[in-house]
C-alpha cells in the first residue's frame, strides 16, 4: 500500500514557488491549427425553421436569414458556401460583416486590413474551419478563393460567380443593406444574417427589419424568420432569450 500511495501520490508544490506565464510565439492568429476533416460532414437541419432556410439557400439567389442568437444563421450560410464551392457551383466566397464593437470601444487596432478585420469575422473563421479545416482555410484565404470584403469597400462592385455572406446585418443602416443587396452578379448567391433585435447601433438606425419587410413580398427573394423554437444551443439560450 505505500508503494501504491506513492504512485499516485501528486507532487507537493511550495507555496512561495512564483509562477510566469508566457505569451505564445507568433502571436495570435484568427485561423488556429485544427484537425482536417478526412470526410465530408454533410449538415442536417435541427429545426423546421433551419429547414425552410437551408431549402431557400439552395433555391434562392438571395436570401434573408433573420432570428435570435443560436438558431445557426451564420453556420448554415457557411456551409452552404461551402458546399457550393465544392461542387464548383462558384468561384470564391466573400464574407463581410460591420466592424462594429458590441458596447465596447476595442480603439484603432494595428496591422493589414485583414488583421484589422479578424476580431469581427472570427464567427465566420470558426465556421469556415469547421467545414474546411484549418490548412485548406488558410490556402484559400492565400489565393483569393475566400475573400475578406469590409462592407465600406463594397460600393462599386460587381460579385459574380460567388456566395456572399454578410453577418450581423442588423448593425448596418439601410443605406448599407441597399448597397450590398445591389451587388449581387451572376450566377451568385448572397445570404444576408442578422438579429434585429440585438443591433449596437442607435435606436432606428439598423435598416434589416425594414428592408426585410419590403423584400418579403418579393416572390424571387426568400426572407426566413428564425424563432426561439430553432435555437441550437445550450437549452437555457431560448429559455433566456424568452426571459429577457
Amino acid at each position: 500500500m505505500g508503494k501504491r500511495s506513492a504512485r499516485f501520490k501528486k507532487p507537493s508544490r511550495d507555496s512561495n514557488d512564483e509562477f510566469q506565464l508566457h505569451a505564445i510565439p507568433g502571436g495570435w492568429d484568427p485561423i488556429e491549427d485544427r484537425r482536417d476533416q478526412s470526410f465530408i460532414r454533410h449538415v442536417k437541419p435541427r429545426s423546421d425553421g433551419q429547414q425552410l432556410l437551408m431549402e431557400a439557400i439552395e433555391s434562392q439567389a438571395l436570401t434573408l436569414a433573420l432570428g435570435p442568437a443560436g438558431t445557426g444563421k451564420t453556420y448554415l450560410a457557411i456551409a452552404a458556401a461551402v458546399k457550393a464551392l465544392e461542387e464548383n457551383r462558384i468561384d470564391r466566397i466573400i464574407l463581410s460583416r460591420p466592424a462594429i464593437e458590441a458596447g465596447e470601444q476595442l480603439g484603432y487596432l494595428p496591422g493589414t486590413l485583414e488583421d484589422k478585420m479578424s476580431p469581427y469575422l472570427r464567427p465566420l473563421y470558426d465556421a469556415l474551419a469547421d467545414r474546411l479545416g484549418g490548412k485548406r482555410l488558410r490556402q484559400y484565404m492565400t489565393d483569393g478563393t475566400i475573400e475578406i470584403a469590409p462592407i465600406g469597400y463594397m460600393r462599386g462592385r460587381t460579385l459574380n460567380n460567388a456566395f456572399v455572406v454578410i453577418d450581423e446585418a442588423q448593425n448596418c443602416t439601410y443605406v448599407q443593406i441597399k448597397m450590398l443587396l445591389t451587388r449581387l452578379g451572376w450566377h451568385s448567391t448572397m445570404v444576408i444574417t442578422g438579429d434585429p433585435d440585438q443591433t449596437d447601433l442607435l435606436p432606428g438606425m439598423s435598416g434589416l427589419s425594414d428592408i426585410a419587410a419590403k423584400l418579403e413580398v418579393l416572390s424571387d427573394i426568400a426572407v426566413i424568420k428564425l424563432s426561439k423554437q430553432d435555437v441550437v444551443r445550450h437549452p437555457l439560450v431560448a429559455c433566456m432569450l424568452a426571459a429577457l
